[in-house]
């Protein structure tokens, strides 16, 4: 378990998309996030203080359970204050990511933040879930956006049998998981490296709604 911001630091440059160009674009995040968040609520002030382990490590935490090689898209649903988006396209440049966020002040501050980290190949989606245009996303991920079932409703059409979902769920991910009824998945919670508490939906779809599997 990561308990503090020395033992944040320590674990993301353990990661192999770790190098001097994506600790330089995560210090810009952290930077211009305690900015914005004097302007706008992006997150809780007090996380601020704790901004490496509360939402760097956070977000960064998803990639190991996605094999380097793993091709573009990658969908983040619910982006909000860039969480784990940003920190994705910090860590994985070379990676399409496309951060869908309806609020207008999140979709500008995301837009500044990004081009602020040169990500040229990440991209907000400005517009309710609803009306993005299908696409097939190799890797779906959502934090805190809705609840298991409702979410899947909504973006299981972006989803291939190949789709990897990371869904951190904070202390109702297996209460939530166990309730699922009528989808086909393979989905396993995995304990969070930042809260003893919390857990990350992850695993695929198995083609949609159907028996459970």
């Amino acid at each position: 378990m990561i308990s503090t911001e020395d033992e944040a630091r320590d674990w993301l440059r353990a990661l192999p998309e770790y190098d001097q160009a994506a600790q330089e674009r995560l210090e810009i995040l952290v930077r211009m996030l305690a900015e914005e968040n004097t302007r706008q609520n992006l997150v809780s002030a007090a996380s601020l203080d704790q901004v490496w382990l509360r939402h760097i490590v956070d977000s960064a935490q998803l990639l190991p359970h996605v094999p380097r090689g793993t091709s573009s898209p990658w969908i983040d649903l619910g982006t909000g204050a860039g969480f784990p988006g940003l920190v994705i396209a910090a860590l994985r440049p070379e990676c399409e990511v496309l951060m869908v966020e309806s609020r207008a002040r999140r979709i500008e501050w995301l837009d500044r933040a990004r081009l602020a980290m040169g990500l040229d190949k990440a991209r907000v989606l400005g517009q309710r879930l609803e009306l993005v245009e299908t696409r097939e996303a190799r890797v779906i991920s959502a934090r805190a956006f809705a609840p298991l079932e409702k979410l899947l409703t909504l973006s299981a059409r972006f989803s291939t049998s190949d789709t990897v979902w990371l869904l951190p769920k904070g202390r109702s991910a297996q209460q939530e998981l166990d309730d699922l009824r009528k989808w086909r998945h393979v989905f396993h919670v995995e304990q969070s490296l930042t809260d003893p508490q919390a857990g990350i939906i992850v695993g695929t779809l198995a083609g949609g709604k159907g028996k459970t599997k």
